[in-house]
């Protein structure tokens, strides 16, 4: 039983890549890191993550292509804000026989990769508090009116940039048709804030997998993980959660700039030159928060 970490980077996101695998290179020198490509111009980031922590390339880049442009096609090409962020779903088909998926505008604290003995009673696995804002950034109203889900289902929706599961339970098949069907509903889907991948993958996992696990949900609790939490305490290079007097498994800067002035900006500097010499200081730069980032920050622990 293989296991292993999926990441999507390109050139553009060469630092945030770096910062993720450092961390996780912290706390794990072994497990494999697998690099899907968000687009054609990838090659730096893939050479500096191989040279420096041995993160091989997804070998099939055709049926990568294969993949989005088919999943483009289905909606239009021009429906979603990001649509290469679907090129992820690849995980469903490559080496690992469970793998754990992570984005790379996070950095993790702990060795991430056993919470996937979770699979001996689940098949798919979240971790996040994305459930407790309700179904917004996710559905709209709709999916109520119209039954589509129960109350109990709706608690499981999760966010796209951290999960889990087990090769082969998502055929390429079950891709074309859950975006068929989202297609003849888009009314059900929630873009206002320009999400791509998540509603949809939502939708998915919560009609194909009955076996879901949110990590949050485990025996006394779990710690937040989003960098719009403002409560975290910084304890060395890591970050606790007073509410529930845990340290932090990841921080997820979801919706946030990562740059000088952005909340724990010293936490992914630490990670991001945990091997090389720091740049020079650079003033920092406070920005006003977008209005998804003030909701996020009240449901956000």
């Amino acid at each position: 039983m293989s296991r292993g970490i999926y990441i999507t980077a390109n050139d553009k996101v060469t630092d945030h890549a770096i910062a993720l695998v450092n961390s996780i290179r912290v706390h794990d020198l072994e497990i494999p890191i697998v690099l899907i490509p968000y687009d054609d111009n990838y090659h730096q980031v893939a050479a500096i993550l191989k040279e420096r922590h041995g993160v091989r390339v997804y070998e099939d880049l055709e049926f990568i292509d294969r993949l989005s442009n088919r999943l483009h096609e289905i909606f239009g090409g021009d429906f979603f804000a990001r649509p290469n962020q679907f090129r992820k779903q690849a995980c469903w088909f490559g080496e690992f026989d469970e793998f754990l998926y992570i984005d790379t505008d996070i950095v993790v604290f702990e060795k991430l990769i056993d919470n996937l003995n979770y699979f001996s009673e689940y098949d798919f696995l979240s971790c996040d508090y994305q459930h407790l804002g309700g179904i917004k950034n996710v559905f709209t109203p709709k999916v109520v009116e119209d039954n589509l889900f129960t109350e109990n289902e709706l608690k499981d929706i999760f966010n796209g940039g951290f999960w889990a599961s087990k090769k082969g339970l998502i055929s390429e098949q079950d891709l074309y048709d859950t975006f068929a069907e989202c297609a003849a509903h888009p009314e059900y889907f929630d873009f206002s804030q320009k999400t791509s991948d998540q509603p949809i993958i939502n939708y998915m996992i919560l009609k194909r997998i009955a076996r879901r696990f949110n990590i949050i949900r485990r025996p006394n609790g779990a710690p937040g993980n989003w960098a719009g939490s403002s409560h975290f305490v910084v304890d060395g290079d890591c970050l606790i959660d007073p509410s529930v007097d845990q340290p932090l498994q990841y921080l997820h800067w979801a919706g946030i700039r990562i740059q000088p002035g952005c909340p724990y900006w010293q936490i992914w500097e630490h990670y991001r030159y945990l091997h090389e010499p720091k740049p020079p200081e650079t003033p920092q730069v406070i920005k006003k928060s977008s209005v998804w980032q003030q909701f996020v920050s009240k449901i956000s622990r």
